[in-house]
């Protein structure tokens, strides 16, 4: 029985989630359908593509944390420290 391949099964083939087994079939695949064999290069490049992409907190997210951090310790130098079992 031939095995139809689906675009699922190409993107784990690129992402390296498939079985040897699995991997030795896709790739028999790809050389006998040709959409099939486009749709992975297409996904090869987007996965380059992606993995390009630089990712960046705004800088108001930044001032955010860095002023919560702020507050946030200085409440806790002005709270008076208890010690715990004694009264």
């Amino acid at each position: 029985m031939t095995k139809t391949f689906t675009q699922d099964d190409v993107i784990r083939y690129v992402y390296e989630e498939t079985s040897e087994e699995e991997n030795l079939l896709i790739e028999e695949a790809l050389m006998v359908e040709p959409v099939l064999m486009g749709f992975f290069l297409d996904t090869l490049e987007l996965r380059s593509l992606m993995n390009k992409i630089e990712r960046q907190p705004r800088h108001s997210t930044v001032e955010s944390i860095l002023s919560y951090s702020a507050n946030h310790f200085s409440a806790q130098l002005r709270r008076p420290r208890t010690h715990r079992g004694m009264v």
